[in-house]
């Protein structure tokens, strides 16, 4: 995916770029591909790949949910910053809230954020677990979101308990969404959340699947969860 259709693409689903947009973009690019050569943050360097594969990805999820609806979001895991910093280009009121277990990410994502001028984003260094046991952050966000960095019925524990109530946790997933689903079925309910909507489609080009996951947070997530570092990646709730 070049430029040109990236701009058409996002165009053709209502979100027009403006001329910073697309330099910051462009800058991201640049800054990714030049990181990547110190630390592991993308297998993905090429600019077609880049643009379609962590740029229009993760942006995909707001063809779906409105973004312009909400303010404050947290991105669990987000590693180079996806899904959030590309959706926080394209609507810049968002406040977001990026937590990561790796420190030389998030030196990397503060540069970023400084290189791209982007004003409300803050980048916390912790285990996810640990993060929503933390006051401060627990259910304060309207939209919690993460992509594909463990099942869902992990990730809806590392996620779910930071949702405010009548918030929201949104899933990017790849192909395998639906047999994830089933094995949630018992840590949706447990955590607090509903599943409100889901939405499958295809990335242009490649046409490779993916799944959207709309959660309701519906009521107060269960003071024990998220259990212990470790403890919901080898015993998920069932």
């Amino acid at each position: 995916m070049n430029e040109k259709q990236f701009i058409e693409a996002l165009a053709a689903k209502g979100i027009e770029l403006n001329d910073t947009q697309i330099a910051q973009f462009k800058k991201y690019f640049k800054l990714l591909v030049e990181w990547n050569e110190k630390m592991n943050l993308t297998a993905i360097t090429d600019f077609e790949g880049v643009y379609l594969k962590h740029f229009y990805d993760s942006i995909s999820p707001s063809f779906y949910f409105d973004f312009t609806k909400v303010t404050t979001v947290c991105d669990v895991g987000a590693g180079a910053g996806f899904p959030s910093l590309p959706i926080k280009i394209c609507f810049p009121h968002l406040e977001v809230t990026i937590v990561d277990s790796l420190n030389k990410r998030i030196t990397f994502l503060n540069h970023l954020a400084g290189e791209l001028g982007l004003k409300n984003v803050s980048f916390v260094h912790a285990r996810a677990e640990e993060f929503g046991q933390n006051a401060k952050y627990r259910e304060k966000f309207d939209v919690v979101t993460a992509r594909a960095v463990a099942r869902l019925s992990v990730l809806s524990e590392l996620c779910v308990p930071l949702a405010k109530e009548g918030g929201y946790f949104v899933a990017l997933k790849a192909a395998a969404g639906a047999e994830e689903m089933k094995d949630a079925a018992k840590a949706i309910p447990t955590l607090g959340a509903k599943l409100k909507e889901e939405f499958t489609f295809h990335l242009p080009v490649e046409e490779s699947e993916r799944a959207l996951y709309v959660f309701d947070k519906v009521k107060t997530t269960p003071k024990k969860y998220p259990r212990k570092p470790g403890v919901p990646n080898k015993t998920p709730i069932k």
